[in-house]
C-alpha cells in the first residue's frame, strides 16, 4: 500500500491579485500642530455666522479650500504624498492637480454613508480632530460579484470580510483611489469631528471629463 501525501493550501499557494492599496500617512508634532490651528482658524472664519450643528448633523464648506493661503501647508503635504504615490505606482502622467478641497465637521450622531469620487484619480482626507468611536474610516469591497453568495464564516479574517475598518486620529492623511467606495460610522461624542477631504486628478485627463461630482463626497 503507498500512502500518498498532499500538501494543503500552504502560504505559497495563495496568490493576491488586483489589490487595493490605502497610503496612510501620520503628521506629527509642530506641523500637525500647524495644520490644525490654520484650519480650525479658517473654520471658524467660514462658520462664524452659522448656528450650532444639531444632533445629527452635519456640515460641509465650499469645496476650494486649497486656494486659500492659510492652507498652503496642508496643500504642500498632500501634493507631497500623491508624488510619492505616483512614483509607487510607476505612473506615467506627473503632472497632476487638487480639483476640490473641503472641511466636513459631523456633529454627536452625524454618519457618511458609503460612496466613491466620481471623475478623480485618487481622493484623501486630513483628519483634525477624532475622538474615541468616531476615529475610523470603513472601506468597502469593491468587488460586486463577492455579494451573490455570502456563506457564514466562523470568523472574520482580511481574506473573507467585505469590510475594512483603518483607525485615524488627529494628523492622519489618507490617500486612496477614488472610485474605493467607503463610509463614516455615526460620531458617538458630543464633540465635533472634523476632517478635511480632497480629489485629484492628473493634468491631462482635467480637459476632457467632467467635473466631479459632489453631491455624495466627503470620507
Amino acid at each position: 500500500m503507498i500512502q500518498e501525501r498532499t500538501r494543503w493550501m500552504e502560504a505559497s499557494d495563495v496568490i493576491p491579485m488586483f489589490p487595493c492599496l490605502v497610503w496612510k500617512i501620520q503628521i506629527e508634532g509642530g506641523l500637525r500642530d500647524s495644520l490644525n490651528s490654520r484650519i480650525g482658524a479658517v473654520l471658524a472664519e467660514l462658520r462664524r455666522e452659522l448656528p450650532p450643528l444639531e444632533i445629527g448633523r452635519g456640515w460641509q464648506s465650499g469645496h476650494a479650500l486649497h486656494r486659500r493661503e492659510e492652507l498652503r501647508e496642508l496643500v504642500s503635504c498632500v501634493e507631497r504624498g500623491v508624488t510619492s504615490i505616483l512614483r509607487f505606482l510607476r505612473i506615467g502622467h506627473d503632472a497632476f492637480e487638487i480639483t476640490g478641497c473641503w472641511a466636513t465637521v459631523l456633529a454627536n450622531g452625524a454618519a457618511h454613508q458609503i460612496h466613491a469620487h466620481p471623475n478623480n484619480f485618487l481622493s484623501g482626507v486630513y483628519y483634525v480632530r477624532t475622538d474615541a468611536g468616531a476615529d475610523r474610516i470603513n472601506f468597502h469591497d469593491p468587488r460586486p460579484q463577492t455579494g451573490v453568495i455570502r456563506p457564514p464564516v466562523l470568523e472574520l479574517t482580511a481574506e473573507n470580510t467585505d469590510q475594512v475598518v483603518v483607525q485615524v486620529r488627529s494628523g492622519t492623511l489618507l490617500i486612496f483611489p477614488s472610485w474605493f467606495e467607503h463610509s463614516v460610522d455615526a460620531n458617538p461624542n458630543e464633540a465635533e469631528r472634523i476632517s478635511v477631504s480632497f480629489n485629484v486628478m492628473l493634468s491631462s485627463f482635467t480637459e476632457q471629463l467632467s467635473q466631479p461630482l459632489w453631491s455624495s463626497e466627503s470620507p
